[in-house]
């Protein structure tokens, strides 16, 4: 593992080094990065494996499909560190990616060289897409490459297709009649090309329900399947939130949650019944997509749906009461998400849907 790491930064520092003689774009650097990163760090653990096995400290079998989840999930991890917070400092990318893939090996997760192949090709090709439509930031695209090719892996392509629905329909969403609503002063920043910031607090709770469901039953005495609707409950408050507030946000006379007094279009925790039907709508699509893909009743789809209404509640009532003193927006994105994914776990606890 330490070497995989050591690797996976010095060699990908080259290949970022390599691409940039090539052609002087940031997004051309990190694909250099991250293709000789993963590269290196496959060969740098197969190669630490027989070296171990030669000196008598350990078995000479190399788990390929781990070895190259490890290896992408590094490379992926690396490359986002050094883009938003230490692209000077190796040493502490290093720590922390390898710690992170310390958890992911102890994890011991049931991954096949295929899997993580497709995962690789699909998650690289919708990231490239969402760059090049202006839909996320490189740090924004990042984030959601290496979230989309976990959840891939350790969760599968059912929720996969939950996650990837919010991110598509989400950033296009953003992107309606984006002139309007500059003009209303509610546009996203940056040309509505989301951050690696914004990314994370829509999802990294559906994040941590992945890696709990690949822990659970061997290390999380758990049924997986409660994590499953942590999951979903979180990524359907994230689309009802977006939809809510980048549909909602274009029509007048909302009415704050706290009290139903008329609000300008824009104020925090302002609601409006066509963004409250919008909601709806998301969180309806990602019951839908969940049903489609999962075995689960009608009552598990409901649950989701409800999980949906209770996030884009909270997130509301945040912002009308703490959001901008206590907590920024995006704070609030996250929390709205935790009350979510805790409505389906304890909703399927209670109601004995597991």
């Amino acid at each position: 593992m330490f070497v995989g790491v050591v690797v996976i930064v010095a060699y990908g520092n080259l290949g970022q080094r390599l691409a940039y003689t090539v052609r002087s774009d940031e997004v051309v650097a990190t694909a250099g990065f991250v293709l000789v990163g993963f590269v290196a760090g496959v060969a740098g653990q197969v190669l630490g494996t027989r070296i171990q096995a030669a000196v008598g400290e350990g078995a000479a079998v190399v788990d390929l499909p781990l070895v190259l989840f490890l290896a992408a999930s590094g490379a992926f991890v690396a490359a986002l560190l050094r883009s938003v917070l230490f692209e000077r400092d190796d040493p502490l990318v290093m720590l922390t990616v390898g710690l992170l893939l310390w958890l992911f090996f102890e994890l011991d997760p049931s991954v096949t060289a295929r899997r993580v192949v497709i995962a690789l090709a699909v998650t690289v090709l919708l990231g490239y897409l969402s760059y090049a439509l202006d839909t996320a930031s490189l740090p924004g695209m990042l984030t959601g490459v290496l979230l989309s090719f976990l959840t891939i892996v350790l969760g599968g392509f059912g929720w996969f297709a939950m996650l990837i629905t919010f991110f598509g329909l989400g950033g296009l969403s953003t992107k309606y009649r984006y002139d309007e609503k500059l003009d209303r002063g509610i546009a996203e920043e940056n040309e509505g090309a989301r951050g690696s910031g914004n990314v994370l607090a829509n999802s990294i709770v559906a994040l941590f329900a992945v890696v709990a469901a690949a822990a659970s039953p061997s290390h999380i005495a758990v049924d997986p399947l409660l994590f499953f609707y942590a999951f979903a409950g979180a990524v359907a408050a994230a689309m009802t939130d977006t939809f809510s507030s980048e549909f909602g946000g274009l029509y007048d006379n909302p009415r704050l949650i706290t009290t139903l007094r008329p609000v300008e279009p824009g104020t925090d925790g302002g609601v409006t019944w066509q963004g409250v039907a919008a909601g709806a709508a998301g969180a309806g699509i990602i019951a839908g997509i969940a049903a489609l893909t999962q075995d689960i009743s009608t009552v598990g789809s409901g649950v989701i749906l409800l999980c949906g209404l209770v996030g884009m509640t909270v997130d509301s009532l945040l912002g009308a009461t703490v959001e901008g003193s206590v907590v920024g927006n995006q704070g609030v994105n996250m929390l709205a998400t935790l009350a979510a994914a805790l409505t389906g776990a304890g909703v399927v606890l209670t109601a004995g849907l597991l």
